[in-house]
């Protein structure tokens, strides 16, 4: 089992930066990469970003790149999410997870087996 923590969401006006945290603990030898996903209210889970740990390589929504950036310190277990520019349809819930080497591309939800409980961005116009 692997568990995950997410925090640094909150209440920002439009333009603002935020920068979300997630920490990974339990069978971390196990994960390959780590992801962002959002769901705004009434919206489909969505892809933001994702790093893989062998090599660091990371890979981005088109609605988030030049705005978002991933890191991570797979020695430590821990992924970040640095928000710039936000805008008010950032807004959503922003979920961590750990993908296991699934197989699938890192921005197919269903390839990552463990999430966790998201933290609220809300972006004010």
């Amino acid at each position: 089992q692997v568990q995950l923590e997410e925090s640094g969401g909150g209440l920002v006006q439009a333009g603002a930066s935020l920068r979300l945290s997630c920490a990974a603990s339990g069978r971390t030898f196990s994960i390959s990469a780590m992801g962002w996903f959002r769901q705004a209210p009434g919206k489909e889970r969505e892809f933001v970003a994702a790093i893989r740990w062998f090599d660091g390589s990371t890979t981005y929504a088109d609605s988030v790149k030049g705005r978002f950036t991933i890191s991570g310190d797979s020695a430590k277990n821990t992924v970040f999410l640095q928000m710039n520019s936000l805008k008010p349809e950032d807004t959503a819930v922003y979920y961590c997870a750990a993908n296991l080497g699934s197989g699938f591309g890192l921005g197919y939800a269903p390839g990552y087996a463990y999430w966790g409980q998201g933290t609220q961005v809300t972006v004010s116009s």
